[in-house]
């Protein structure tokens, strides 16, 4: 179960700001962001090496789309697409709210039951795929969004419950002095972490946890900065990824 979570703040010079940790099998090799993908270019995002796909991904035009399981449904299964490619698919879109219209046109059946945000400077966008008709877009309301594999800041989710207050009550980040201090310590927090389904930041476990954070500003003026942990927040330091020249 992965987490993002998204604060949107209208009329900021830096409007977006958004925070996410990858949980995933520890044996599953991956790569740090990067330009991948030399059919789609512009696009720059994490690469799963068995899919080809991505967990997180932004293009030129300084659209993010994030990808995550639904409950009980990690991993790959006969016959399904991978949710990987989910991202990529959206990212040939312009605007976060062209990206959700190209995924919610996708039959949801193709792939396991997902969740996805899509985002620019104007805000988020949340699409949920049940498996089975279409995936349903669902505009994320201005202030702070927690997605984890339940829908939306739902309290059902241990996670949520646990983490959405205390976003709620942290400083934001300020990524234009490069301060995102409140929030690298919220990522990297496994204080209570031991067998209990609210960790944010998972310890390794029966193969699985926490691999990797993402710390990302979208700015009014259209200007994208993300900084990413290639490891654990609080055990891997965060480092500017290169995302070449933005298209406002």
């Amino acid at each position: 179960m992965c987490t993002v979570i998204l604060l949107h703040r209208p009329g900021h010079a830096w409007p977006v700001l958004m925070a996410a940790n990858r949980d995933e099998m520890l044996d599953r090799p991956w790569d740090p962001p990067g330009a991948w993908w030399p059919d789609r270019p512009g696009i720059t995002g994490g690469r799963d090496r068995l899919s080809s796909g991505t967990w997180m991904a932004a293009n030129r035009a300084g659209v993010v789309a994030a990808v995550l399981n639904r409950p009980g449904s990690l991993g790959p299964a006969p016959g399904k697409r991978s949710r990987g490619e989910l991202p990529l698919l959206a990212l040939a879109a312009a605007t976060a709210a062209e990206a959700a219209a190209l995924v919610a046109a996708l039959p949801a059946a193709d792939w396991r039951p997902f969740n996805m945000v899509v985002a620019d400077r104007t805000g988020g966008i949340f699409l949920r795929g049940l498996g089975a008709g279409r995936p349903e877009p669902v505009p994320l309301p201005p202030g702070l969004a927690m997605v984890t594999a339940h829908d939306p800041n739902d309290l059902t989710s241990p996670r949520t419950a646990r983490h959405l207050p205390r976003f709620q009550a942290a400083a934001a980040p300020d990524p234009g002095r490069e301060d995102w201090a409140g929030w690298e310590a919220l990522l990297a927090d496994d204080s209570q972490a031991a067998g209990r389904a609210d960790a944010l930041r998972v310890p390794p476990q029966n193969g699985f946890g926490t691999v990797c954070a993402s710390l990302l500003g979208l700015a009014a003026d259209g200007n994208l900065r993300w900084n990413f942990a290639q490891g654990p927040a609080g055990a891997a330091p965060f480092r500017p990824v290169a995302l070449g020249k933005m298209h406002a």
